[in-house]
């Protein structure tokens, strides 16, 4: 590989010239200008990025962390921060934890290693060992779409509870009445706000919350839930169902099918994130829908401006941005022929 000094003596001026051509950092007659880059190109110079870092601290990377990125979503919610990214000049490396606690831990270690300017992640979980070893970590850092209890670090999200009101309220207004929830795995606050919005909202009406079957946010875990509801229901099998990510809800899609019975007219099915296949799914899945550009240009924005503000910087504890979920009507969910329960919170879906 050519260095700098190549560069310098091909161009016949010095390496100190050849820097300020190159970093644009004091002015160079054009003439001088145009050999050293003519010499570039001759040689196929490329600048060393770790000695440029180690001179300014700085890469121009950023690392963030996924616990899943087979998950559509996060593949979804991924892109969407590297387009983020790479609009604000800056390249991104990702590592996907595997739902791994002990796989986070080392990944984290690799990008403080790697000299990254900066973190964003989403958690594998949220218990107070992985507050602990986020709490350790020394670079700027952003939480997105999950929070983590005592940890002061930004953070943006969706209002899942806001959500889950919003899907289940949707059954309801539908005329449904036998509402079964799917939830995520029971660690994650943000499945357990889901609930809590489903649960609140059969409350306000006084529809039972009995319904309840835990998966783990994969197709076939909600296959799994949804053959348990309809085999303990009998006759008294749910109406609806209202899963708390797509997946989950593919997954009851494919068990209501097996059963003999048919989707939106048996039991009607909700699904939450609105990745790109739930609108190819038969019958095209009704999701609530997360704001996963805004998520990411916010998260970004936060993050360069710990890092604009020095590694040192006191991170805010109240900087916490809790983002509007909608809700994206489908095929998999339609009016039963009898009147809808009436909405008593005053909110219209």
């Amino acid at each position: 590989m050519s260095s700098i000094k190549d560069v310098a003596r091909l161009a016949g001026v010095s390496v100190t010239t050849v820097s300020h051509v190159l970093n644009k950092t004091r002015s160079v007659l054009p003439a001088t200008q145009e050999r050293v880059q003519e010499a570039v190109q001759t040689l196929g110079y490329v600048p060393s990025a770790v000695a440029r870092s180690l001179k300014t601290q700085a890469t121009h990377t950023l690392g963030m962390l996924v616990p899943d990125n087979s998950n559509p979503y996060f593949a979804e919610l991924v892109r969407a921060v590297e387009d983020a990214c790479f609009a604000a000049g800056y390249a991104l490396l990702l590592c996907n934890t595997d739902n791994d606690a002990g796989r986070q831990q080392v990944y984290l270690d690799v990008l403080s290693q790697k000299r990254v300017d900066g973190l964003i992640v989403a958690s594998t979980s949220d218990d107070a060992l992985m507050s602990q070893h986020l709490a350790q970590t020394a670079l700027p850092m952003v939480l997105i779409d999950r929070a983590i209890a005592g940890l002061e670090r930004p953070c943006v999200q969706t209002d899942h509870v806001q959500g889950g009101m919003l899907a289940t309220q949707h059954l309801m207004a539908l005329g449904r009445k036998r509402i079964a929830c799917v939830a995520g795995p029971q660690d994650l606050q943000s499945s357990g706000q889901r609930v809590q919005g489903w649960r609140q909202a059969l409350q306000l009406v006084g529809l039972p919350s009995d319904l309840l079957v835990h998966g783990d946010f994969t197709v076939n875990g909600g296959y799994v839930a949804m053959q348990r509801l309809l085999h303990d229901g009998g006759a008294h099998r749910p109406t609806a169902v209202f899963a708390c990510n797509d997946l989950m809800a593919m997954g009851a899609l494919r068990a209501v099918h097996e059963a003999g019975l048919q989707v939106p007219r048996d039991v009607a099915v909700v699904g939450y994130d609105d990745i790109e296949l739930a609108s190819y799914t038969q019958p095209a899945l009704t999701t609530v829908a997360q704001p996963t550009r805004a998520m990411a240009q916010q998260a970004l924005a936060w993050l360069l401006e710990r890092i604009q503000a020095g590694r040192s910087a006191e991170p805010a504890a109240a900087s916490t941005q809790m983002l509007v979920p909608a809700l994206v009507t489908r095929e998999s969910s339609r009016a039963l022929a009898r009147a809808a329960v009436p909405i008593v919170s005053g909110e219209t879906v």
